[in-house]
Protein backbone atom coordinates (compact mmCIF):
# COMPACT_ATOMS: atom_id res chain seq x y z
CA UNK A 1 0.00 0.00 0.00
CA UNK A 2 1.31 3.76 -0.89
CA UNK A 3 -0.06 6.26 1.50
CA UNK A 4 -0.49 9.52 0.85
CA UNK A 5 -0.69 12.54 3.01
CA UNK A 6 -2.25 16.25 2.81
CA UNK A 7 -1.03 19.23 4.48
CA UNK A 8 -2.12 20.02 7.97
CA UNK A 9 -4.78 22.94 7.69
CA UNK A 10 -5.96 24.45 10.87
CA UNK A 11 -9.55 25.06 11.06
CA UNK A 12 -11.67 28.21 12.72
CA UNK A 13 -13.56 25.95 14.83
CA UNK A 14 -13.27 23.39 17.57
CA UNK A 15 -11.91 19.93 17.35
CA UNK A 16 -15.98 18.47 18.15
CA UNK A 17 -17.45 20.89 15.88
CA UNK A 18 -15.36 19.76 13.00
CA UNK A 19 -16.00 16.35 14.04
CA UNK A 20 -19.75 17.06 14.20
CA UNK A 21 -20.10 18.49 11.22
CA UNK A 22 -17.41 15.80 8.96
CA UNK A 23 -20.24 12.90 10.65
CA UNK A 24 -23.38 14.78 9.60
CA UNK A 25 -22.97 13.36 6.55
CA UNK A 26 -26.69 14.03 5.64
CA UNK A 27 -25.77 17.73 6.42
CA UNK A 28 -23.01 17.78 3.73
CA UNK A 29 -25.47 18.20 0.84
CA UNK A 30 -26.38 21.87 2.82
CA UNK A 31 -23.32 22.21 3.20
CA UNK A 32 -22.01 21.85 -0.19
CA UNK A 33 -24.61 24.92 -1.24
CA UNK A 34 -21.97 26.94 0.57
CA UNK A 35 -18.70 26.43 -1.10
CA UNK A 36 -17.08 28.05 -3.73
CA UNK A 37 -18.15 27.08 -7.53
CA UNK A 38 -14.58 26.93 -8.14
CA UNK A 39 -13.95 24.17 -5.46
CA UNK A 40 -17.33 22.31 -6.78
CA UNK A 41 -15.94 22.50 -10.54
CA UNK A 42 -13.13 20.47 -9.34
CA UNK A 43 -14.91 17.74 -7.21
CA UNK A 44 -17.83 16.84 -9.83
CA UNK A 45 -21.02 15.77 -9.14
CA UNK A 46 -21.33 14.28 -5.42
CA UNK A 47 -23.76 13.24 -3.45
CA UNK A 48 -24.14 12.32 0.37
CA UNK A 49 -25.99 8.84 2.04
CA UNK A 50 -26.08 8.52 5.99
CA UNK A 51 -22.46 6.50 5.67
CA UNK A 52 -21.48 7.24 2.30
CA UNK A 53 -20.08 9.88 -0.36
CA UNK A 54 -20.36 9.11 -3.84
CA UNK A 55 -18.81 11.24 -6.79
CA UNK A 56 -17.51 11.15 -10.09
CA UNK A 57 -14.62 12.51 -11.59
CA UNK A 58 -13.62 12.91 -15.21
CA UNK A 59 -10.07 10.99 -14.55
CA UNK A 60 -11.57 8.39 -12.82
CA UNK A 61 -15.41 8.16 -13.17
CA UNK A 62 -17.79 6.92 -9.91
CA UNK A 63 -16.70 6.13 -6.53
CA UNK A 64 -17.98 5.53 -3.91
CA UNK A 65 -16.80 5.69 -0.13
CA UNK A 66 -18.06 4.19 2.61
CA UNK A 67 -17.59 5.26 6.75
CA UNK A 68 -15.94 2.03 8.16
CA UNK A 69 -15.12 3.75 11.59
CA UNK A 70 -15.73 6.75 13.64
CA UNK A 71 -13.50 7.57 16.42
CA UNK A 72 -15.31 10.98 18.58
CA UNK A 73 -13.86 13.77 17.85
CA UNK A 74 -10.70 12.28 15.81
CA UNK A 75 -10.75 10.38 12.99
CA UNK A 76 -13.56 9.44 10.30
CA UNK A 77 -12.28 6.70 7.77
CA UNK A 78 -13.90 5.28 4.49
CA UNK A 79 -13.20 2.43 2.62
CA UNK A 80 -14.13 2.63 -1.32
CA UNK A 81 -16.56 0.28 -2.71
CA UNK A 82 -16.33 -1.66 -6.11
CA UNK A 83 -12.90 -0.32 -6.91
CA UNK A 84 -10.26 -2.52 -8.69
CA UNK A 85 -8.20 -1.74 -6.11
CA UNK A 86 -8.03 -1.37 -2.59
CA UNK A 87 -8.64 2.21 -1.50
CA UNK A 88 -9.42 3.64 1.66
CA UNK A 89 -9.31 7.11 3.13
CA UNK A 90 -9.24 8.94 6.67
CA UNK A 91 -9.75 11.94 7.77
CA UNK A 92 -7.68 12.97 11.70
CA UNK A 93 -8.73 15.63 13.42
CA UNK A 94 -6.31 17.12 15.91
CA UNK A 95 -6.63 20.03 18.56
CA UNK A 96 -4.10 23.27 17.54
CA UNK A 97 -4.46 26.25 20.19
CA UNK A 98 -8.33 25.14 20.57
CA UNK A 99 -9.35 24.52 16.70
CA UNK A 100 -9.45 22.01 14.96
CA UNK A 101 -6.36 21.29 12.55
CA UNK A 102 -7.35 18.44 9.99
CA UNK A 103 -5.29 15.70 7.97
CA UNK A 104 -5.93 13.46 4.92
CA UNK A 105 -4.64 10.31 4.66
CA UNK A 106 -5.15 7.78 1.65
CA UNK A 107 -4.10 4.71 1.19
CA UNK A 108 -3.95 2.52 -2.23
CA UNK A 109 -2.62 -0.40 -3.86
CA UNK A 110 -0.37 0.86 -6.54
CA UNK A 111 2.38 -1.60 -8.17
CA UNK A 112 5.80 -0.13 -7.39
CA UNK A 113 6.55 0.39 -10.85
CA UNK A 114 3.49 2.65 -11.57
CA UNK A 115 4.46 4.82 -8.63
CA UNK A 116 6.48 7.21 -10.19
CA UNK A 117 3.66 7.64 -12.57
CA UNK A 118 0.80 7.99 -10.13
CA UNK A 119 1.65 9.41 -6.98
CA UNK A 120 1.86 12.93 -7.92
CA UNK A 121 -1.81 12.83 -9.00
CA UNK A 122 -2.66 10.84 -5.91
CA UNK A 123 -0.88 13.47 -3.74
CA UNK A 124 -2.86 16.02 -5.42
CA UNK A 125 -5.58 14.67 -5.14
CA UNK A 126 -5.60 13.87 -0.69
CA UNK A 127 -4.34 17.28 -0.76
CA UNK A 128 -7.94 18.78 -2.67
CA UNK A 129 -9.89 15.85 -0.03
CA UNK A 130 -8.58 17.97 2.79
CA UNK A 131 -9.40 21.39 1.25
CA UNK A 132 -12.99 19.66 0.65
CA UNK A 133 -13.35 18.73 4.36
CA UNK A 134 -11.74 21.92 5.85
CA UNK A 135 -14.68 23.62 4.47
CA UNK A 136 -17.30 21.31 4.99
CA UNK A 137 -16.06 20.87 8.86
CA UNK A 138 -15.72 24.64 9.17
CA UNK A 139 -12.83 26.59 7.93
CA UNK A 140 -13.28 29.79 6.63
CA UNK A 141 -12.35 30.49 2.63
Amino acid sequence: MAKYTSKAAVLTVTQEDAYRNLTDMQAFQERIKSIPQEYLNQIGNIEFTEDSIKFSTPQVGELQFDVVERIPNTKISYQAARTPIPLSLAVNIGNKDGVAELTSYIDVEIPVMLRPMIGGKMQEAVDKLNDMMCLIAGKQY
